[in-house]
């Protein structure tokens, strides 16, 4: 199925703009504390119900990269020079993160 030119459109959801914002300053707030706390060991829980424990390793565009123990993690990535071979990298969005909390000072 291929999109045409010229083909009509309809919009099936839109958010709201009182809510975009909103959103848009939790991720603004969030990934800032996410950048002062690099490197540092945090316990995550998110709006689905996971708690994860890891370091977190860079915050950019709407997502926390933590670096997790590798084994048994099946929603990572590896590799790259600042992270351990025992490490994997988990992608999180920063609005669905509800609880972050500083384990190791």
């Amino acid at each position: 199925m291929g999109f045409q030119m010229g083909m009509q459109q309809k919009v099936i959801y839109q958010a709201d703009n009182n809510f975009m914002e909103n959103l848009k300053s939790i991720r603004h707030r969030i990934h800032n504390i996410c950048r002062q706390h690099a490197n540092q060991i945090v316990r995550i829980e998110t709006l689905d119900g996971q708690v994860i424990v890891g370091r977190i390793v860079s915050c950019d565009r709407g997502l926390l990269y933590l670096a997790v123990p590798s084994h048994g993690v099946q929603r990572a990535f590896y590799g790259g020079p600042s992270y351990t071979s025992d490490e994997a990298i988990l992608t999180l969005v920063l609005y669905e993160l509800l609880v972050i909390t500083l384990l190791y000072t």
